[in-house]
């Protein structure tokens, strides 16, 4: 009766949320569509506790995404859409989320919580890194050879898009701990997994991503599952 419960709230709660997000324009109307499923997904999966970091993380990203955005347009390297997000967007965020929800359901162990948590504070992360780093970065380097490049470059990195990534992964790693997802050390091990994955992107981005071999949301898939698994593995490695 519980496990109905729960999903029926899930269908509610997202329901009612959907209905606000429809004109604010967010979203594209299939980025609502799937962004209704993914959080039918996690509530039914993790309950409110989940939710509220997917929640926290799509709040936060979309305000980011918004900072600067008339400098970033201004230098055509501003989110396409006026910065709304459609369905390859969410799943390119989210799609290792979800998957740890899925993972949770048939094998419910805390592990799948924290692997969780740091693939969204992987994501924001990278998106708070990307966003700030193309409006406000003064330098932008190539990772892979540190010569200077244009804002907004595949595989770019900036002081002040590092410090602000890490201020992103922050922001979910202490909601995890706030809603008991994490302990002290899983805070710890998605700060440092959101940082190794936030750097493996970047190094995908100029190599492979560059040469027209990933796509972004796909890069973005391999950079949440990197973040997942370092997370994972320090648990693992420590316990």
């Amino acid at each position: 009766m519980q496990s109905v419960t729960n999903w029926l709230a899930a269908l509610v709660v997202n329901t009612v949320l959907l209905l606000p997000a429809i004109p604010a324009k967010l979203l594209t109307n299939w980025g609502l569509l799937n962004a209704w499923i993914l959080g039918v997904i996690v509530w039914g999966g993790l309950g409110w506790r989940g939710y509220s970091i997917v929640l926290v993380y799509f709040a936060a990203g979309t305000l980011i995404t918004r900072v600067g955005f008339a400098r970033k347009a201004a230098r055509g390297i501003a989110e396409k859409r006026g910065g709304q997000r459609g369905p390859e967007n969410v799943w390119g965020s989210a799609a290792v989320a979800a998957f740890c929800t899925l993972g949770y359901l048939v094998h419910p162990q805390p592990l799948w919580q924290l692997a969780y948590t740091a693939s969204l504070a992987t994501k924001l992360s990278d998106t708070t890194a990307t966003e700030v780093g193309k409006a406000y970065g003064r330098t932008t380097f190539l990772i892979t050879t540190l010569r200077p490049v244009p804002a907004g470059t595949e595989g770019a990195v900036s002081v002040e898009g590092t410090l602000a990534g890490i201020g992103g992964s922050l922001v979910i790693a202490l909601c995890g701990l706030l809603v008991g997802f994490v302990d002290s050390w899983g805070f710890l091990w998605c700060l440092v997994a959101a940082f190794v994955a936030t750097t493996c992107e970047s190094l995908i981005g100029a190599t492979i991503q560059q040469r027209g071999w990933l796509t972004n949301e796909m890069t973005n898939v391999l950079n949440t599952a990197i973040g997942a698994l370092v997370a994972a593995a320090l648990a693992i490695w420590t316990r």
